[in-house]
Protein backbone atom coordinates (compact mmCIF):
# COMPACT_ATOMS: atom_id res chain seq x y z
CA UNK A 1 0.00 0.00 0.00
CA UNK A 2 0.98 3.47 0.06
CA UNK A 3 1.15 6.31 2.22
CA UNK A 4 -1.90 8.08 0.63
CA UNK A 5 -3.80 5.02 1.36
CA UNK A 6 -3.21 5.18 5.40
CA UNK A 7 -6.52 6.18 7.34
CA UNK A 8 -5.98 8.71 10.05
CA UNK A 9 -4.55 7.48 13.18
CA UNK A 10 -3.17 4.37 11.09
CA UNK A 11 0.25 3.55 11.33
CA UNK A 12 3.04 1.69 9.29
CA UNK A 13 6.45 1.20 8.56
CA UNK A 14 8.40 2.93 5.22
CA UNK A 15 9.34 0.35 2.73
CA UNK A 16 10.57 2.45 -0.17
CA UNK A 17 10.53 6.05 -2.24
CA UNK A 18 9.41 5.92 -5.78
CA UNK A 19 10.61 9.30 -6.29
CA UNK A 20 14.22 10.79 -7.43
CA UNK A 21 16.30 13.38 -7.51
CA UNK A 22 15.26 17.09 -5.07
CA UNK A 23 11.75 15.28 -4.50
CA UNK A 24 13.50 12.13 -3.05
CA UNK A 25 16.21 14.24 -1.37
CA UNK A 26 13.60 16.52 0.53
CA UNK A 27 11.23 13.43 1.64
CA UNK A 28 14.38 11.76 3.01
CA UNK A 29 15.60 14.64 4.85
CA UNK A 30 11.74 15.00 6.53
CA UNK A 31 12.93 11.46 8.05
CA UNK A 32 11.00 8.83 5.19
CA UNK A 33 13.19 6.65 5.26
CA UNK A 34 12.93 2.99 4.80
CA UNK A 35 12.04 1.28 8.50
CA UNK A 36 10.57 4.61 9.69
CA UNK A 37 7.05 4.38 11.42
CA UNK A 38 4.62 6.97 9.98
CA UNK A 39 1.17 7.66 11.37
CA UNK A 40 -1.78 9.62 9.89
CA UNK A 41 -2.24 11.99 12.28
CA UNK A 42 -4.75 15.16 9.89
CA UNK A 43 -6.42 14.91 6.62
CA UNK A 44 -7.77 18.83 5.51
CA UNK A 45 -11.53 19.27 4.86
CA UNK A 46 -10.76 18.46 1.05
CA UNK A 47 -8.83 15.34 1.55
CA UNK A 48 -5.16 17.22 0.51
CA UNK A 49 -2.76 17.30 2.03
CA UNK A 50 -2.21 15.34 4.74
CA UNK A 51 -0.18 15.49 8.13
CA UNK A 52 1.70 12.89 9.42
CA UNK A 53 4.03 11.56 11.87
CA UNK A 54 7.67 11.04 11.47
CA UNK A 55 10.08 10.69 13.95
CA UNK A 56 8.38 12.64 16.45
CA UNK A 57 7.58 15.48 13.90
CA UNK A 58 4.20 16.24 11.98
CA UNK A 59 4.77 16.95 8.21
CA UNK A 60 2.61 17.54 5.72
CA UNK A 61 2.20 15.65 1.87
CA UNK A 62 0.37 15.96 -1.36
CA UNK A 63 -1.84 12.92 -2.20
CA UNK A 64 0.82 12.83 -5.23
CA UNK A 65 3.92 12.62 -3.03
CA UNK A 66 2.65 10.30 -0.55
CA UNK A 67 1.56 7.73 -3.56
CA UNK A 68 4.84 7.56 -3.41
CA UNK A 69 6.07 6.00 -0.18
CA UNK A 70 5.37 2.76 -0.19
CA UNK A 71 4.43 1.38 3.36
CA UNK A 72 3.72 -1.65 5.03
CA UNK A 73 0.53 -1.57 7.95
CA UNK A 74 1.84 -1.94 11.67
CA UNK A 75 0.46 -5.32 12.69
CA UNK A 76 -2.33 -4.50 15.75
CA UNK A 77 -3.18 -1.25 14.90
CA UNK A 78 -5.68 0.74 13.13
Amino acid sequence: MTLDELPRDGQATVLRLDSSGPERRRLMDLGLLPGIEVRAEMTSPLGDPKAYLVRGSVIVLRRSQARGIHVERAVGRP
